[in-house]
């Protein structure tokens, strides 16, 4: 009975947000400001919390204590305290935190047995914030312990754990001599600085440690580059552009991930366009490592490549709930020499294309900018966060 509950709310979730539920992924911050829990006037309890974004959520109830229990797929509670949430007699303590990877849970402690009478989701069109509403009424209670679960299927929620520690280094593209692309009047090397600036904000306001290869228009080769990242001891690498390519669907943000053979023919070319600059200085991009070296680079990549895809894809996420519109096939690969660091989670981040009139429209909006720089940041935090569980799960 409990799984038909379950599934039933599951279902008023996906009507109430039809159209949009595909597209709910990524990072959902509880705004503590607004959120509460408080008494209703039918002497019910009525949840109101307040999103970042709209994602999955489910409820149930257990018994034994009698407690009301909700999950969300992705919300962080960061900020938000029991005392401030809390404003009801009815329910006589809250708790909620992170409680299995990917997802986290609410926990509310009943004075009197109660079933739901309300749970839905409003999504804001414009801004895509999510109110949740769920409304607890008086029940009997042989018709709460009829639903009711003898106890939850994982251990009640406790206090979310710290974000991982995190060291990023961005990589604004070109610089210097190579300006890079231009249209209008912009040069990529001078608009991806600007980004890579206002990104680093957005992560140092997380308390993530960031560090650019370069901090003013100058030329750094790519083989030092991945040098500086390596000084660093970077656990993420992101390199910052804008081109300009006549081949394929050039518009929309785009995440490349490093692999010889690239994912498509624009690809591979976008991939030899940004190696170009270091021969034109005299840059060998060749190397000289030995075979044994690059045995062991292949090896570290074992590891490293997957950790870099799924960093591709939480990023790819983030910019999709962060600003909407990115390019249909988001995900691509090709040898991009800047993502060669055998040992370092790494992304080559095409932002827009400035040979697209909408994409050169959005580069140059301040305001589409910081969506951007946010979303960016939300995705590498979410892939931090699953990064450690992942190496926590593998040491067990």
């Amino acid at each position: 009975m409990i799984r038909g509950l379950m599934v039933a709310v599951l279902g008023l979730w996906m009507i109430s947000v039809a159209g949009t539920a595909q597209q709910l992924q990524g990072l959902a911050r509880v705004d503590p400001a607004q959120s509460m829990v408080v008494d209703a006037a039918d002497g019910g309890v009525e949840l109101r919390l307040y999103l970042s974004q709209g994602v999955p959520f489910r409820t149930f109830t257990v018994k034994d204590p009698q407690r009301f229990i909700v999950e969300f797929q992705e919300a962080h509670w960061d900020g938000v305290t029991p005392d401030a949430l809390l404003n009801s007699d009815r329910i006589a303590a809250v708790r909620f935190g992170r409680m299995r990877p990917g997802w986290s849970r609410l926990v509310l402690d009943l004075t009197q047995p109660m079933a739901v009478e309300l749970a839905d989701m409003q999504i804001d069109p414009g801004t895509g914030t999510a109110l949740v509403r769920i409304a607890l009424a008086p029940t009997s209670l042989a018709a709460f312990e009829a639903t009711a679960i003898a106890s939850p299927p994982l251990p009640d929620a406790v206090e979310m754990p710290a974000w991982p520690e995190l060291r990023v280094v961005l990589d604004p593209g070109h610089g210097g001599i190579d300006p890079g692309a231009a249209a209008d009047g912009l040069k990529e090397a001078d608009l991806m600085l600007s980004f890579a600036r206002e990104l680093r904000d957005v992560l140092r306001a997380l308390d993530i440690e960031v560090t650019l290869t370069r901090t003013e228009d100058v030329f750094v080769s790519l083989r030092d580059r991945i040098a500086i990242a390596h000084r660093a001891e970077a656990d993420v690498f992101v390199s910052l552009h804008a081109d300009t390519i006549a081949e394929g669907n050039a518009r929309g943000a785009t995440v490349y991930t490093l692999s010889e053979e690239a994912s498509d023919r624009a690809s591979a070319e976008l991939a030899a366009q940004l190696d170009r600059a270091d021969l034109l200085v005299g840059v060998d991009l060749a190397g000289t490592d030995d075979a044994i070296a690059q045995t062991l680079m292949e090896l570290a990549r074992l590891e490293t490549g997957p950790r870099s895809q799924a960093l591709a894809e939480a990023v790819v996420g983030g910019l999709k709930n962060g600003v909407g519109r990115i390019n249909s096939r988001p995900l691509r690969q090709a040898g991009f020499s800047v993502l060669r660091a055998p040992d370092i989670p790494s992304i080559l981040l095409e932002l827009g294309f400035l040979s697209d009139g909408r994409d050169l429209s959005d580069l140059r909006d301040p305001a589409w900018r910081a969506n951007a720089a946010r979303a960016v940041a939300e995705g590498i935090q979410l892939w931090a966060m699953e990064d450690a569980e992942t190496k926590a799960l593998l040491r067990q």
